[in-house]
């Protein structure tokens, strides 16, 4: 997919836990510091790193981490979001804030909060650098940050090598990055534990939002769909949305990206400078690497 041109430099916006938890479990638990302690999440978290950061060349970069990994505000006005989840193991958990103290001192502006996800803090660096006049990539496996895309915002899965733009998501999900939220609240997420409404599926939600656009608009017109000729069932689909109306908009409420996390006001410095030796060197010994550092890119 060719890159949409953007006035102002593109920001790199990284959702850390995809690639640290990908790392812990691919990774072999033999590699470990010199006090014997588990770290192929930390060593396959640096690879990516070191390798997006030499591929890609940012300008600006920013990695957002998940301080809890099951549980974020949403949890106080729907309990059972991520409840399904099991915690980490103990030895990844251990390893979380060497990935945090390991991506600051490559050079990265890092974020993390107790009550918002990453895709909160990504959220919030978005409308940001948009208002501002950026363009950014957003490098995640997560669809729910599909959501962001626009003409200036693309998707970047580094694992599989994809890069998404609104044509990219409309082809996979079938709807347009906007409605990805209403897609969630009507479908569900078991992922997430996003309930959705009972009896539709993504087939039938993405038909729905290709009629009327967004939950909002199927509710309002709720009554018309019983007589929609065209639509298979129409009249039992109208009696699940009708049964399942709180659900949607809950649901919508639980799987909307915020934009409002608590990140100080006005736009981070994100310039991306480089690695800091006085802060990689202490931490590399400390885990016992000896050849990585050779691989980093670029220093201030």
């Amino acid at each position: 997919m060719a890159r949409s041109a953007s006035p102002m430099p593109t920001a790199y916006l990284i959702d850390a836990s995809p690639y640290i938890f990908r790392a812990y479990f691919s990774l072999p638990d033999s590699i470990r510091d010199p006090g014997g302690e588990p770290v192929q999440a930390v060593h396959g978290f640096a690879s990516f790193l070191i390798k997006l950061i030499a591929d890609e060349q940012p300008s600006h970069l920013a990695v957002c981490f998940d301080r809890n990994l099951s549980s974020s505000f949403r949890n106080e006005y729907f309990p059972a979001y991520k409840a399904q989840r099991p915690q980490p193991p103990p030895e990844l958990e251990r390893q979380l804030a060497t990935c945090e103290e390991l991506a600051a001192a490559l050079g990265a502006a890092t974020f993390i909060d107790d009550r918002y996800e990453a895709d909160d803090l990504i959220g919030t660096l978005w409308v940001r650098l948009l208002d501002a006049g950026h363009g950014a990539v957003v490098v995640t496996s997560d669809k729910d940050l599909a959501q962001l895309v626009s003409d200036r915002v693309s998707l970047y899965d580094f694992g599989k090598g994809e890069r998404f733009g609104p044509a990219e998501v409309r082809q996979k999900f079938g709807v347009a990055p906007e409605q990805i939220a209403d897609l969630l609240a009507l479908a569900g997420d078991p992922v997430d534990n996003i309930p959705g409404v009972p009896g539709i599926g993504r087939k039938g939600a993405a038909d729905l939002l290709g009629r009327f656009g967004s939950v909002e608009e199927i509710y309002r017109r709720l009554p018309e769909i019983p007589a929609l000729a065209d639509l298979r069932g129409a009249r039992a689909l109208a009696e699940k949305l009708a049964a399942g109306r709180d659900s949607a908009f809950l649901s919508k409420r639980l799987a909307a990206v915020a934009t409002d996390a608590p990140i100080p006001p006005g736009l981070p410095d994100l310039e991306y400078r480089g690695a800091e030796a006085e802060r990689i060197d202490p931490l590399f010994a400390r885990l016992g690497w000896k050849t990585m550092r050779a691989r980093i890119p670029r220093w201030r």
